[in-house]
């Protein structure tokens, strides 16, 4: 398998170019208690202020922790959440469907009563369905129903037990509070209703739903053995992309390279680098020391690490345990998310891209008129850049160059003003009139409200770089990949004219590290401050 990046020998690589980041996780002090030093603090001329949240953040986890059901915690979080609303909306119609069929029916008979209590008063239909959304969410879940690794048949057992027991404990709490016995007819005719919904979604249109993130979710693995179990356990994942999972290649010290093997247990540092990996699952035997070593730099990697016991004779935990397809794996080592904290900056990301793009949508239409009396071409720039995990994108601007001003950015390189792999000139010719006052108070980056909105950005997070920048990348770069760009970022708002771009990796590198919802805050308020000011270039 090819890479575009380097290729240096393990011995060339430092442990920090290639350790995965975690967004919120601060470096691990010295026993000493004191904080390291860091470049990024001692580069002139400007000071980097500490975003550090400290003990408010591990409360505001804690706090997220004990309000949140596990569910919302794991790394499956968002597949769950858009499963189980899916559900629940599919349950709600269901029952508007039958309110509104039923209506005349009560109209021609008034003896015929949707649901009725001992006082005589109509339940709410809206309520109805909210209960038996819930309750069959709840059944399902306890049952696995939205475990990423099941298949259709599998999810049509554990739906047809979930909608029996939920609509069995709906009749019942309705009779026993004095409803006629037509109500648990109707509530079973409901039931199969559901029942056929949910299956026909799952069938037809559910994969698409949950693949709407696919690109940005899905995690990489490493296979450890390119024998019979790890051919068997890559075979299931690429026959079940809804597992979330998709093969990278095959560590194996014996067989020769080719057929899907990329390298040795030796290269697991770069190429876990270089291909984004999250996860390494051992399935061939190996002598002890191998297997250690392969815990070990995982560990130091912040990779995932899972073991398929069949490989290895070990005694198995069912806490310990994961089924992938017919195979179970034991969870040596996993890295903690703060996946709570994420949700939340993800629906912080929707609501303020949503308003902002209704609020600005007349200023929007301003510039795009503007921009096509002032000069001739495209009111939009689109152009591919960087996004998480290195999986390019279509990025949106408005247009504040000439129409072919990529085709005129090889001529300028020699004047590039900023170090290593990025292009800027403070003075660039392609630029027109109007660009230079949208580039001022940055109204440029406006679309890319748009970008936040698919997920494809974030409002605070690294920049995306353009897609040539990016192929000149080195190892160490890639660490500021490890999380979804952004709009606005720290370097943004505190070294924004600093021409090292290595300068602005630390700060990137900074971010992850530090990143908590109070300080994507403090970035977004300085942010508004900096384009008032008109600091922009």
């Amino acid at each position: 398998m090819s890479s575009p990046f380097p290729n240096p020998s393990q011995d060339e690589l430092k442990p920090g170019d290639c350790a995965r980041l975690i967004p919120g996780e601060m470096p691990r002090l010295p026993h000493g208690g004191r904080k390291p030093p860091q470049s990024v603090r001692t580069v002139p001329p400007e000071r980097v202020p500490d975003f550090s949240t400290g003990s408010s953040s591990t409360a505001l986890e804690s706090l997220l922790t004990l309000l949140f059901p596990a569910a919302l915690q794991g790394r499956n979080a968002l597949r769950w959440l858009r499963s189980a609303t899916a559900d629940c909306a599919l349950v709600g119609l269901n029952w508007l469907l039958l309110g509104a069929l039923l209506v005349p029916l009560r109209m021609e008979f008034p003896q015929v009563r949707l649901f009725a209590f001992k006082a005589g008063a109509p339940a709410s239909l809206l309520g109805v369905a909210l209960l038996h959304a819930t309750l069959i969410t709840l059944f399902g879940d306890a049952e696995g129903l939205y475990a990423p690794a099941k298949d259709l048949p599998q999810q049509t057992k554990i739906l047809g037990k979930a909608i029996w027991f939920a609509t069995v404990v709906l009749a019942l709490g309705y009779v026993l509070q004095g409803a006629p016995w037509t109500t648990a007819v109707l509530m079973i005719g409901a039931g199969a209703l559901h029942l056929a919904a949910l299956w026909a979604w799952r069938w037809q249109g559910g994969k698409r739903w949950l693949r709407a993130d696919e690109s940005d979710q899905s995690r990489k693995v490493l296979i450890v053995g390119a024998g019979g179990s790890g051919r068997r356990m890559a075979a299931f994942l690429e026959a079940h992309p809804g597992d979330g999972r998709s093969i990278y290649g095959f560590l194996d010290n014996e067989r020769p390279l080719g057929g899907g093997v990329i390298g040795r247990v030796r290269d697991l540092a770069r190429l876990a680098r270089t291909g984004f990996v999250d996860e390494v699952i051992l399935t061939s035997p190996c002598d002890s020391d191998v297997a250690l070593e392969v815990l070990r730099e995982a560990k130091r990697l912040r990779l995932d690490v899972e073991l398929v016991p069949e490989a290895f004779g070990c005694r198995l935990s069912t806490n310990d345990i994961e089924q992938v397809g017919d195979m179970p794996v034991i969870r040596l080592h996993v890295e903690h998310l703060p996946t709570a904290r994420l949700v939340l900056k993800r629906l912080v990301d929707v609501i303020g891209s949503s308003v902002s793009l209704l609020v600005l949508s007349p200023l929007l239409a301003a510039i795009a008129a503007s921009i096509k009396l002032d000069s001739p071409g495209p009111v939009l720039y689109r152009a591919q850049r960087a996004g998480r995990k290195g999986r390019l994108f279509r990025c949106y601007k408005f247009r504040t160059m000439v129409s072919n001003a990529d085709a005129l950015k090889d001529r300028l390189r020699q004047d590039n003003e900023r170090s290593g792999p990025i292009f800027k000139i403070a003075s660039d010719p392609r630029i027109t009139r109007l660009g230079r006052l949208l580039r001022r108070y940055s109204l440029d980056e406006l679309p890319q409200l748009w970008n936040v909105l698919k997920g494809e950005m974030s409002l605070v997070g690294p920049r995306p770089h353009p897609a040539d920048d990016y192929a000149a990348y080195e190892i160490g770069h890639l660490a500021r990949l490890d999380v979804t760009p952004g709009i606005t970022g720290l370097w943004q708002v505190t070294a924004r004219r600093d021409p090292s771009f290595q300068r602005g990796m630390e700060l990137d590198r900074e971010y992850i590290r530090t990143w908590s919802l109070g300080s994507d805050m403090r970035i977004l308020a300085k942010t508004v401050l900096a384009v008032v000011r008109g600091s922009g270039q």
